[in-house]
């Protein structure tokens, strides 16, 4: 993709969009969902995607370069439909998403940050996906699957081989990495059963039932302390 077919009128009014969201002055917090936007359109972030982003906000290609090499979720090479991304934390790695993530790795043909040749499926470990309380954990374009062993993963990713989304077990059906990208750049998604009703299981809930028999809180914690509302604030 050459950077005039990135440069368009929708890519800049979109652009705008994420701009606008942000108070006068702060426009540079825009950043981040433009390049979510930039890779949805690009499938990663090129030269081009920075070049985009540094004259949407004003700021230099290098201040942009900067952010876009820290965080892990923007990718630099080539990526696939789907991004498969398998926990090797210590809780994980100890309960089996080592071996799950070196036979899908052995399987694919493929390592860390790499693309099978067919373009379905990138895959990468990582360092923590925020659910102990389901590890091992995998998730497809950030959407989750629990207690993943070796035959589950497998399951994954062949299905995911063979055209097919299986359907998390926390989360929407995964949108692929350019669907993900519009939603991280903070546009919703349209799809039906896309605002899912399963994101909240038993082993989250537990702890919660624990403090409330057990009256535990946090020091000085009042349950009928009013939230404000946005207009009170």
């Amino acid at each position: 993709m050459s950077y005039e077919e990135l440069d368009t009128e929708q890519n800049r009014e979109r652009a705008a969009e994420i701009r606008a969201r942000f108070p006068e002055g702060r426009e540079r917090s825009a950043l981040l969902p433009l390049l979510h936007l930039v890779q949805s359109v690009e499938g990663k972030v090129t030269p081009d995607g920075i070049r985009f982003c540094a004259e949407q906000l004003g700021i230099t290609r290098a201040q942009v370069g900067a952010v876009a090499t820290f965080y892990t979720m923007y990718k630099r090479g080539r990526t696939g439909n789907h991004l498969v991304s398998v926990c090797t934390n210590t809780l994980c790695g100890m309960m089996g998403g080592d071996k799950t993530y070196q036979a899908l790795s052995k399987h694919l043909g493929v390592g860390h940050e790499e693309t099978t040749e067919d373009g379905t499926i990138t895959l990468e470990h990582a360092e923590c996906l925020a659910a102990c309380d389901y590890a091992p954990v995998l998730t497809v374009d950030y959407e989750f699957y629990n207690n993943v062993d070796e035959a589950k993963g497998m399951e994954i990713v062949q299905r995911l081989q063979a055209g097919e989304v299986p359907h998390p077990d926390r989360g929407a059906e995964p949108a692929g990495l350019s669907g993900i990208g519009e939603q991280l750049a903070g546009y919703g998604d349209g799809r039906p059963g896309a605002v899912a009703d399963n994101a909240t299981g038993e082993p989250t809930l537990r702890g919660i039932r624990l403090a409330a028999d057990h009256n535990i809180s946090v020091p000085g914690f009042d349950p009928n302390t009013p939230i404000p509302s946005k207009e009170g604030r």
